[in-house]
């Protein structure tokens, strides 16, 4: 990189982190005022508040928003250098403007691997600290499936309780089936089921087993201790928990689910693309910004600036029309998280066409 591409790459990071900074500072303290009476009267200390709560916020804050300020700071910067007629200057030089675009994308591509590490590593693990705090102080983010919990376990295999109870880690009026080719194979029912976390078995109570293949039989017993392939975890939910899983273990949790035939994957599906495609949309965005505020226009900054926050909030709307899309099974999570990425990467496309040469 030659001192012209230095100089474009420390403007373009050095005003991101200044316009980031300032918004964490002002978000915090806004949080801080609209929290902090759930602080006080759950009993928070002033550590936890601060190293369990907002220090990993900071994170989440800056990946959630990273491509609009991306976006922003890219137009502040670029606005202000063709209003003092530098880029006239470097383009009259012989230098072409795909050539000028090349430190843009160099620091667009640092953010956007910063991003992906992010999302997809570094908040997931920060997140569990944060989440216990909140599930603590300030919002119950674990709770029962309810009443008349029905759970399909694995293909074929069906499990029901009446209810389950998380503090006591035990389930009742607990029934699991087994079909085959449409038919019932075989039928367990139990009064209470219990969760033993040391040994990872469930003990049944006043258990009752049938069994109609290759022939009847009838098992009764007060108790019993078995495994099966389910876990605590399926008959309660915890919100967004997805939050907590890096890349990895989101795809294993992705695959683990549709083996055993579950339907209640699309929110995770979802939000591993839009994990995916974030990174990418602040390189698309970089382009978009740089392209659209490198000519010399008589509204000045003020004029980018409002075009810019503009696109910025129509493509934030285009992802939420399609993740509703994608939830109401419209379309695949795959093109919710995509298709924003692809318009505008088209919309990047033509105004580099118009940008000036």
């Amino acid at each position: 990189m030659r001192k012209l591409d230095w100089y474009i790459f420390k403007k373009f990071i050095g005003t991101f982190f200044f316009a980031i900074s300032l918004l964490i500072v002002v978000v915090i303290v806004f949080d801080v005022s609209e929290n902090v009476d759930s602080f006080i009267k759950n009993h928070a200390s002033f550590y936890e508040v601060v190293f369990h709560f907002y220090i990993p916020f900071i994170p989440y804050f800056i990946n959630l928003f990273i491509y609009l300020f991306t976006f922003i700071s890219v137009i502040f910067f670029t606005s202000k250098m063709a209003g003092h007629t530098e880029i006239i200057a470097i383009l009259s030089s012989g230098i072409s403007f795909r050539r000028f675009l090349w430190p843009y994308m160099m620091a667009a591509l640092m953010l956007a691997g910063g991003s992906f590490y992010l999302g997809n590593f570094l908040i997931p693990r920060m997140d569990t600290v944060r989440r216990t705090f909140k599930n603590q102080y300030m919002e119950n983010l674990v709770k029962s499936s309810g009443y008349n919990i029905h759970v399909q376990i694995e293909r074929g295999t069906y499990a029901y309780m009446s209810n389950y109870d998380l503090k006591r880690s035990t389930g009742y009026k607990f029934t699991l089936e087994k079909f085959q080719n449409h038919k019932l194979t075989y039928k367990l029912s139990s009064d209470k089921i219990i969760y033993d976390t040391v040994n990872n078995k469930w003990n049944l109570i006043n258990y009752v087993e049938y069994s109609f293949i290759p022939e009847e039989m009838l098992v009764k017993g007060k108790a019993k201790d078995t495994t099966f392939s389910m876990k605590p975890s399926d008959f309660y939910f915890v919100k967004e928990d997805f939050e907590e899983m890096n890349l990895i273990e989101l795809n294993r949790y992705i695959a683990e689910s549709k083996e055993k035939g579950a339907d209640n994957i699309l929110p995770y599906e979802i939000e591993k693309h839009k994990r995916l495609a974030s990174p990418a949309a602040i390189i698309i965005l970089t382009i978009i910004g740089a392209a659209l505020s490198s000519r010399k226009t008589r509204g000045g900054m003020g004029l980018n600036l409002g075009i810019g926050i503009t696109i910025t909030f129509t493509y934030i709307i285009f992802m939420e029309f399609f993740r509703v899309f994608a939830i109401s099974s419209i379309i695949s999570p795959f093109m919710a998280g995509w298709l924003p990425n692809f318009i505008f990467a088209i919309i990047g496309v033509y105004f580099v066409l118009k940008a000036p040469k």
